[in-house]
């Protein structure tokens, strides 16, 4: 199975936590792809993973089965000659725009499950992976919250969330869907300007069942938990926003225990 992370350092804590979680749920061959970059702008400066995080990753996804592998790919080159000009000050880092620079990486295969480093395996996940999807660009989940606000076609849901997206990049290759994604990024300021391009630019995604992205409550049939910025109305109104290596946090805020085996196998490494 292909998986493909994007971002700076800063993504490494929750990367090691979600390809654990992965570990756990997959007896096949993990490929790990890590799409990094540096990056200054005028107020950050941005480092990328280091070779050393990914080797120490790779020997550890090496435990569970022999023939997984971690490949860590600077794409600074790459990203820099072609900045989303427009989103690099927005509240979100520029590189949640990476994953749009996938199609420029001829080493990545053409079947392969994008993950945010928020996102926690918790079922076999293969289903979701092995679909078909040779007509389609990509396969998502719509929005919890995106879907009431942004759509496309005001008869029904189709604004999808890009947080979990199994990426057929021989199409988006063919269809250039990437390529004009970058170019609105470049262009145009927008809200989570990687989503809102690749909602606006799709014409072939494939909707699936909540289950492969929930961004809210669990619930028994959950595979892929993504820890995103949910409200709550009761007794206030509030903005919760927890992510899985904020362990206490996610005892104690949203009173999941769930976890606590993966935890431990996280914080051992960590200290190691």
């Amino acid at each position: 199975m292909n998986i493909l992370y994007c971002g700076d350092k800063n993504i490494a804590d929750g990367t090691l936590l979600s390809v654990l979680s992965l570990m756990e749920y997959s007896s096949e061959p993990l490929r790990i792809y890590l799409l990094t970059a540096s990056l200054k702008t005028e107020n950050k400066v941005y480092l990328p993973l280091t070779y050393e995080f990914a080797y120490k990753l790779e020997r550890k996804v090496k435990e569970k089965h022999p023939e997984s592998s971690v490949t860590l790919i600077d794409a600074t080159e790459i990203f820099s000659r072609n900045l989303p000009a427009a989103n690099l000050d927005t509240r979100f880092t520029p590189f949640c725009m990476l994953r749009l620079f996938a199609d420029k990486i001829p080493s990545l295969p053409e079947r392969i499950l994008y993950l945010d480093n928020d996102v926690i395996c918790r079922k076999d996940f293969s289903e979701f992976y092995y679909q078909d999807i040779e007509n389609y660009e990509l396969a998502g989940v719509l929005d919890y919250y995106g879907k009431h606000l942004f759509r496309k076609n005001p008869l029904k849901f189709d604004y999808i969330n890009s947080g979990v997206l199994l990426l057929n990049l021989k199409k988006i290759r063919e269809t250039g869907l990437f390529r004009s994604c970058r170019r609105v990024c470049k262009t145009k300021k927008m809200f989570m300007p990687d989503q809102s391009a690749l909602n606006k630019l799709c014409t072939a995604k494939k909707l699936c069942s909540g289950k492969y992205n929930e961004q809210r409550k669990l619930h028994d049939d959950t595979v892929f938990h993504h820890f995103t910025t949910s409200f709550r109305f009761f007794p206030v109104l509030r903005k919760v926003s927890v992510k899985p290596w904020q362990i206490d946090k996610v005892r104690s805020v949203l009173k999941i225990r769930e976890y606590d085996a993966l935890f431990s196998s996280y914080l051992a490494l960590k200290s190691n």
